[in-house]
């Protein structure tokens, strides 16, 4: 098509003269292009910062330093500011941004260093989280991260609450949690008491035998009928309790895909107690659904006593320090509660996921 002059549309006013309107119009469409074109390569790339945006101690360095190159360094550090510039941006935590509590969901560096006093086990969790890391994302691993990093110093320390096995940053946690953290998965367990009361009904009446299913911990009527022992569940123990292994798998944040979950019937017999512990992780919460509560049975965590009810739950936080105790006659008989382990609320589902993965049983 042609765009000459003539084709452009001239008023007929002769005394605007035709030469200077048209130049008018050209230098207006220039402008006009011009300006697109600088809006378009100032559009800052996706995910990264705009260099608008620095702070002015960054852009100040930076010009410090554009100032002070010459030569094949000052080629070679603007390459390096080119590179950055399209490279994905990765923050590594500072000191400062962990005092303030902020960067937990933030990318970090999978190379970043790890302390050397660490245990075992706190390092093959970290090796776990690079390779977790290599195959998805370090997007959302940073509290994750920063937990395995202060391992080591919450151990060095005594506690109310002191999970031994890992323990999650910035995690609000309380020794009791109210009905609406899980509303939907109490509503479940407590619809199916009766169901489940019948079951372990069934299973006890038969004996209680390590051939049976049975795990037997103390003299005192202690012991665990497993339906799920470390995120694997017992074939046999829930061919015996099909309804409550169908209540189970009907929760929405029963811990069942790693070693942190496990779900069974547990027993205390009169006289006993168990000693004060903490649990493995605060990441979790238990679920204790009362199937037979004798009178003075009590829980104590962080300093807190409760009751069990028979046909109600309790949730549990049990990395805080917890006792439990059943002082009530020899004749009437064992406590017996079903416990199931759900997610904490406040843990996010790429960390669930990420926790999945560093805690699988097969690992």
């Amino acid at each position: 098509m042609d765009w000459s002059m003539n084709t452009l549309p001239v008023p007929p006013y002769a005394e605007l003269g035709v030469h200077s309107l048209s130049g008018l119009l050209w230098t207006l469409l220039l402008l006009f292009l011009w300006h697109c074109y600088r809006m378009g390569s100032d559009l800052p790339i996706p995910g990264h910062a705009h260099a608008g945006k620095l702070k002015s101690g960054s852009r100040r360095s930076m010009m410090s330093r554009g100032g002070s190159c010459a030569g094949t360094k000052c080629n070679a550090r603007s390459k390096l500011l080119r590179s950055d510039q399209i490279t994905p941006f990765i923050s590594m935590e500072t000191e400062e941004d962990e005092e303030q509590g902020q960067g937990y969901l933030t990318p970090v560096l999978s190379h970043a260093l790890f302390p050397a006093q660490a245990s075992a086990e706190a390092q093959k969790l970290y090796a776990a989280l690079q390779e977790y890391a290599k195959r998805y994302s370090w997007v959302g691993m940073g509290r994750i991260h920063k937990g395995l990093r202060e391992q080591v110093r919450l151990n060095d320390h005594s506690a109310i609450q002191k999970p031994h096995l890992f323990f999650l940053p910035d995690v609000p946690s309380v020794p009791f949690f109210p009905r609406d953290a899980h509303r939907h998965d109490i509503e479940v367990l407590e619809a199916n008491y009766s169901v489940i009361l019948a079951e372990f009904k069934a299973v006890y009446q038969r004996g209680i035998d390590s051939k049976l299913g049975w795990t037997c911990l103390g003299p005192k009527g202690q012991a665990v009928f497993s339906l799920y022992s470390a995120g694997v569940s017992v074939a046999g123990n829930c061919r015996s309790c099909p309804c409550t292994y169908r209540t189970l798998l009907s929760l929405r944040t029963f811990i069942s895909s790693n070693s942190l979950g496990s779900a069974g019937f547990w027993l205390l017999g009169p006289g006993a107690t168990l000693g004060t512990s903490y649990g493995p992780t605060n990441t979790r919460l238990r679920c204790h659904l009362g199937l037979q509560t004798p009178s003075l049975c009590e829980l104590v965590v962080g300093g807190e006593p409760q009751c069990w009810s028979e046909g109600h739950c309790l949730l549990v936080d049990d990395s805080f320090l917890h006792t439990v105790s059943h002082k009530g006659p020899p004749d009437s008989g064992p406590r017996v509660i079903l416990s199931v382990d759900l997610w904490h609320p406040n843990v996010a589902a790429a960390e669930r996921q990420a926790l999945d993965f560093m805690f699988n049983p097969d690992l």
